[in-house]
């Protein structure tokens, strides 16, 4: 047990802000750990389904954070992450000295480093943490986090990361570093996607048996995770969203700054991102990452299964 838990003598607060599919599951994970979980949402039927299962719900995000040992920030970019910390959610106002931010939004390493610092100034420790794993892992508790912060806010959060994570990667003393490692994957997640897309649709528009195509590239060296994952939602005809195409949309977007701001050239992410943005302006931004093969087989005449 960490030094936190043992000197507070009361059971740890920690609050979640964003009861979206990622941060329900670890809201549910530290509640099943044993600490005392208040959770807040914009949508208040995500909030009253935490509360049926016995967490706590707030109204705001300042007063899930009032007495929160540590707050745990599940939103979708930096922008709404400056929100909730500085702008509308006041959490950093609310906050009590001695607690812990951590952030799993994905965002630009410069973001990060801003929050950081500005959080320091107030007394307040900030973990740069994003995740990786989806819902599943967030639900069992055995994300992958990917963290840099000073040790101080590393102690502050070990509880909670203890009881979200299945590992916890500690990048370095300063916050932007998990964000840019976070990018990096990604950078890679988003051109695999694409690839895989326009690989199995490219068989599709052959005639090939699609469900053998997949057992045979997931036994050959072409296989990706993500081919493994997405190509079953494309054969199943099934684009409900797991994870959306707006993702990618945001995430290579900031990928391209930050490549743009380095002068690093970054060709395969500028063309995956040119098909999620295709695929966005073609009406299927809220649908799953796996419709760019959907997106391949109106440009070429293809039909896919169960379209």
């Amino acid at each position: 047990m960490s030094s936190l838990a043992e000197n507070s003598h009361h059971q740890l607060v920690a609050a979640v802000i964003g009861l979206g599919s990622m941060g329900l599951g670890m809201a549910r994970s530290m509640k099943r750990a044993g600490l005392d979980v208040i959770g807040y949402d914009i949508s208040t039927a995500a909030v009253d389904r935490f509360v049926s299962e016995g967490g706590r719900g707030a109204a705001s995000p300042a007063s899930a954070a009032k007495d929160a040992d540590i707050v745990v920030s599940v939103v979708v970019n930096g922008a709404q992450t400056r929100d909730v910390l500085f702008g509308a959610g006041d959490v950093a106002g609310t906050m009590k000295p001695g607690a812990v931010f951590i952030s799993s939004a994905t965002m630009d390493p410069a973001v990060a480093r801003d929050l950081a610092e500005r959080c320091t100034a107030l007394g307040l420790h900030y973990l740069d943490a994003p995740i990786s794993g989806g819902a599943v892992k967030a639900a069992s508790g055995e994300l992958t986090i990917m963290a840099s912060g000073t040790k101080l806010a590393f102690d502050a959060a070990r509880p909670a990361l203890d009881a979200m994570a299945g590992k916890v990667y500690e990048l370095g003393d300063d916050a932007g570093t998990g964000a840019a490692f976070k990018m990096i994957n990604q950078l890679l997640a988003g051109v695999h996607i694409a690839a895989a897309c326009e690989a199995i649709t490219f068989a599709a528009k052959q005639g090939l048996d699609l469900d053998k195509v997949y057992e045979v590239i997931t036994a050959s060296a072409g296989n990706s995770w993500m081919f493994e994952n997405r190509v079953p939602h494309v054969l199943e005809g099934d684009y409900s969203p797991r994870s959306a195409i707006e993702i990618f949309v945001k995430d290579l977007g900031i990928v391209q700054d930050m490549a743009r701001t380095e002068r690093y050239p970054t060709p395969l992410a500028a063309a995956a991102l040119q098909m999620y943005l295709a695929a966005s302006g073609a009406g299927m931004g809220r649908d799953d990452d796996a419709s760019l093969a959907r997106l391949y087989a109106q440009l070429s005449g293809t039909v896919l299964p169960n379209t």
